[in-house]
């Protein structure tokens, strides 16, 4: 089935009651294939159905009116936290069998909606530029995704979840533009994409404290992907209070990310980050390659006392915990704050770490933070630093032109011996 064949129900410019219509008339058939073909189509929001597939040739542009009259509310979640929003650019929820594929782009019209961000004018959160949400069996394969109003692709408690060949351009200054956001999903396989953006590259998320239902995140597969600029090029967290398991990333390109493999949570979240790989992974004009964070202070409730305690605390259901990290073959050209940057809880610490044949070149000159937390000063080509860890085996990591020792680790830090 062709849009255009609903082109009659296109009115003021705007394309909205001819992809209902044309997806309705699929869904009542049983499902099939709605294809957009080369030209311009401005619309209000999308809602795909169960074994559908939108087809989006080259030449083909889905525009996304930004007017927020356009766009309804719908209950989701945002940043952990249940809530209305506005709905998302492109949307499935409770469906199953679900493609969006082709060589054209759609373009999430965010220049408005970053305004109105900046602005604090916005009643609601800004709608995702896809979102699929408690869906089985969905794919998006070769589109290219730009201007999103704020994350790009979002799938929110998914199964079986596959992104392949997807280009994702966001300009640097876009407020919450990451690329790819699963959350609370499993099965996730993520490979051969291209994201720029104004934000982190990859978000692998579990819920907050304060999200009703928690899921973990787990059996995530991240391979041949390029990550340029954004604030993270794989990262982990801060919302891991559902858990994160099973993790593999391998053979990317991170090229001017603020920091490169970030894993991010604090005291409240609870929840716990375990099994991760890293390998085969080459980094070029990044601040700081490796960061393992348990004191991340941004958002809600991130600058309470709590939070920002370097005393131990007593261990209960709120105490996250990062553990099982195998970091391989990772080569960085060109970081500029410090080498790594590993900070656990003093009751909590980041467990069980192995790096392995790595090798980390800096390049003095600009001084920066090497991770969101307090009492964090800036740095200039610093080494590897170290604080609350235990059986951490370094065997094979090289760094080259920092600027007073390569390892920082005081007696908080316990190394895994060779017998271990």
């Amino acid at each position: 089935m062709n849009l255009e064949e609903y082109g009659h129900l296109a009115a003021d410019g705007l394309w909205t009651e001819a992809f209902r219509a044309a997806i309705k008339a699929l869904s009542s058939q049983g499902g099939g294939t709605l294809t957009v073909s080369a030209g311009r189509y401005e619309t209000g929001p999308v809602q795909l159905e169960s074994d559908t597939e939108l087809h989006v040739e080259p030449g083909a542009q889905i525009v996304f009116a930004d007017d927020e009259a356009l766009f309804p509310l719908a209950e989701t979640e945002f940043e952990g936290i249940l809530c209305k929003a506005y709905m998302p650019c492109l949307y499935a929820r409770d469906a199953r069998n679900v493609r969006v594929t082709g060589a054209g782009t759609i373009d999430g019209g965010g220049a408005n909606w970053w305004k109105k961000q900046k602005d604090g004018t916005l009643r609601y959160p800004r709608p995702y530029l896809v979102c699929f949400q408690n869906c089985t069996n969905v794919s998006m394969d070769g589109v290219t995704l730009t201007n999103s109003p704020c994350w790009t692709v979002h799938p929110l408690y998914c199964d079986n979840v596959n992104l392949t060949h997807l280009t994702i351009r966001n300009p640097a200054d876009s407020p919450n533009t990451d690329g790819i956001d699963p959350n609370g999903s499993k099965n996730v396989r993520i490979a051969d994409c291209v994201i720029d953006v104004g934000d982190d590259c990859i978000a692998v998320k579990a819920g907050t404290e304060d999200t009703p239902v928690k899921r973990a995140c787990e059996n995530i597969a991240i391979s041949g992907c390029h990550m340029l600029h954004g604030h993270g090029g794989v990262v982990i967290g801060s919302e891991m209070s559902g858990g994160v398991k099973n993790v593999r990333v391998s053979h990317c390109v991170f090229e001017g990310t603020d920091r490169g493999i970030r894993l991010k949570t604090r005291r409240g979240r609870g929840g716990s980050a375990e099994i991760l790989s890293f390998s085969h992974i080459r980094m070029e004009d990044v601040a700081c390659p490796f960061v393992f964070n348990m004191y991340y202070f941004c958002g809600k409730g991130g600058k309470t006392a709590q939070v920002r305690d370097k005393a131990a605390r007593p261990v209960d259901e709120g105490t996250p915990a990062l553990s099982d990290v195998t970091i391989t073959d990772v080569t960085v050209r060109g970081a500029t704050a410090c080498a790594g940057f590993f900070y656990g809880l003093p009751e909590s610490p980041v467990r069980r770490v192995k790096i392995k044949d790595c090798a980390v070149l800096m390049r003095p000159g600009k001084p920066g933070i090497p991770a969101m937390m307090d009492d964090i000063e800036p740095v200039e080509a610093a080494g590897l630093y170290l604080r609350n860890g235990v059986d951490i085996d370094i065997c094979g990591l090289r760094v080259v032109g920092q600027t007073g020792e390569a390892l920082n680790a005081d007696n908080s830090v316990r190394f895994a011996t060779e017998d271990e």
